[in-house]
């Protein structure tokens, strides 16, 4: 979830990003739960944003953008039930938006069915403090990326 959420502080009209998880069966899940995969949770990104600045279709197009929708449980270097991509929506405007999204993207696949979930959002539970901006603090690596509005250096997960 570090990736998709220095793309989401570099949007304009992002205000702020918390990452976590969602979609599972407990609450308060710590990173440990999470990532032994039993409580059904994905590592997830939540986005404030002002919609005159930033339209949720936007929104859309970044994550569509970082993630292969066909892979099932997984993205980059990380899989498991808790790395699944998905979109969870909070307003019926939102889940229409969405669904146009996800027809446009099986478009793209014609022979990969999509993998991505798309749902109405469960409770969101905000990960450690030391999981929050983490690539914009440095990461693995020591190496603070920029989290500045347009930026458009490539994002580095692992080093």
């Amino acid at each position: 979830f570090w990736g998709m959420e220095l793309a989401y502080q570099r949007v304009p009209g992002v205000a702020a990003t918390l990452v976590g998880y969602t979609q599972g069966r407990e609450t308060f899940p710590t990173y440990d739960q999470v990532r032994a995969g039993n409580t059904h949770h994905a590592e997830a990104v939540a986005v404030l944003y002002d919609p005159s600045e930033c339209s949720y279709e936007e929104l859309l197009d970044i994550f569509f953008h970082r993630v292969d929708p066909t892979t099932v449980d997984g993205q980059g270097q990380d899989y498991g039930r808790q790395y699944r991509t998905g979109v969870y929506y909070h307003t019926s405007a939102q889940e229409t938006s969405a669904r146009a999204r996800f027809a446009q993207e099986a478009d793209k696949f014609p022979s990969r069915p999509i993998a991505t979930e798309l749902g109405k959002s469960m409770p969101f539970w905000p990960a450690e403090v030391y999981h929050q901006q983490y690539l914009e603090r440095g990461g693995r690596s020591g190496n603070p990326q920029s989290a500045a509005k347009g930026a458009t250096e490539e994002i580095r997960c692992y080093g």
